[in-house]
């Protein structure tokens, strides 16, 4: 009995409303992932594969499509118009994905165009007042600057580039590589010019032919306020040098936040936790709140019992997007219990407990019914 197929749409892990986009990327990444040669010898691999192929074959076709979508896999027996994919033209795809698996790039990278130069990562840290409200800090790092004997050319003053042998001035090379559909021809960034198109026979001596010196340099970051742990600071072309005239790359300061004692910090709100005395807990009183802009007075109710949660407007994390703009700032109250009293205030509290009828009057009056009744049963037991 022949195994049943999987629904087309299932395989690629996509819904029936999914475009030609949808179905390229989604396929993309199946066959990267399950092709036979980077899978050697792993039979499901290559199951998986031939699976995922199957379905793009028919889903990226108008017509095969259209009749999948009406009959299912129905549409494709008894001669129903599809014998399988050793014909469909995978080259669309096929052209990329061998580029990235053999080293080659894609041939939308393949080129002796201006490219854009690499981003630059690095990190630094700061503390938590200093996320809140914003500040400038100055970090060190090695960047490439064009050498200023060869004007970034790479050749010998008096000497130029030559164009590159291999690749004509092209930048890339064509190659045929064997897949599982046969042969694909495929575009790659040319290995001895490295797409320039361009060779330097005769290298400038301060540089090494590269074009570029490397220094140490101090960058000054604006780290805006409210930014968060994780964050990062973008500044524009301070990343490695472009190619064939191409820009810099970016630079991106990952923001590293420093813990603080007493806050903490949700998106933009800001908790912590103040401590009051029992007498102002019941009576009412003035308390200190330490908040990220100073010390706010708060005035207590009489009655607050102890986990009560007030808000503070405005006084927590300003908005990345605007400053005038502020979360808040929840407090929670505990009461503080003493731990070393001295004998005048442990009579006063007695004296409270008292007045008040909690709990230690009750407890002694709970304890001697207790042993009253014990007393009592034991002289029953021996009259």
């Amino acid at each position: 009995m022949a195994e049943q197929k999987r629904d087309y749409y299932e395989v690629l892990g996509l819904d029936r409303n999914a475009d030609d986009a949808a179905l390229k990327k989604a396929y993309r990444s199946l066959a990267k992932k399950y092709h036979p040669d980077m899978n050697p010898g792993d039979t499901n691999a290559e199951k998986k594969f031939k699976e995922a192929s199957e379905a793009y074959a028919v889903l990226s076709d108008p017509e095969k499509k259209q009749k999948y979508d009406q009959f299912g896999h129905a549409a494709f027996e008894n001669g129903g118009g599809f014998s399988g994919f050793e014909n469909f033209d995978f080259s669309d795809i096929f052209g990329d994905i061998f580029g990235d698996f053999f080293g080659g790039g894609s041939r939308r990278r393949a080129n002796n165009g201006p490219m854009k130069g690499a981003n630059l990562r690095t990190s630094v840290r700061i503390t938590f007042e200093e996320a809140v409200f914003g500040v400038e800090k100055d970090i060190e790092l090695t960047l490439k600057d064009e050498c200023s004997v060869c004007h970034g050319s790479g050749a010998k003053p008096g000497t130029s580039p030559e164009t590159c042998a291999k690749c004509g001035g092209k930048g890339q090379v064509v190659f045929s590589q064997q897949s599982f559909f046969g042969t694909v021809r495929n575009v790659q960034t040319c290995p001895d010019c490295r797409g320039s198109g361009k060779m330097v026979k005769e290298k400038c001596l301060d540089c090494g032919g590269g074009g570029y010196i490397a220094s140490r340099k101090t960058i000054q970051v604006a780290i805006p306020a409210g930014i968060d742990n994780g964050q990062s600071v973008r500044i524009r072309e301070k990343g490695e040098p472009g190619s064939n005239g191409g820009p810099r790359g970016d630079l991106l300061v990952e923001v590293v936040v420093g813990r603080h004692p007493h806050f903490q910090r949700q998106e933009y709100n800001i908790f912590s936790t103040v401590t009051m005395s029992y007498a102002i807990s019941a009576l009412g009183g003035e308390i200190v709140i330490d908040t990220v802009d100073g010390k706010v007075i708060y005035d207590v109710k009489a009655g607050t019992q102890t986990e009560t949660k007030v808000r503070l407007k405005g006084k927590g994390v300003p908005s990345l997007r605007s400053r005038d703009i502020r979360g808040d700032h929840y407090v929670t109250l505990v009461i503080k219990t003493p731990e070393k009293l001295s004998s005048e205030a442990k009579d006063l509290l007695k004296r409270f407990d008292e007045i008040t009828g909690n709990s230690l009057s009750a407890a002694k009056n709970v304890t001697g019914e207790k042993s009253e009744t014990k007393s009592t049963k034991k002289k029953k037991r021996w009259s």
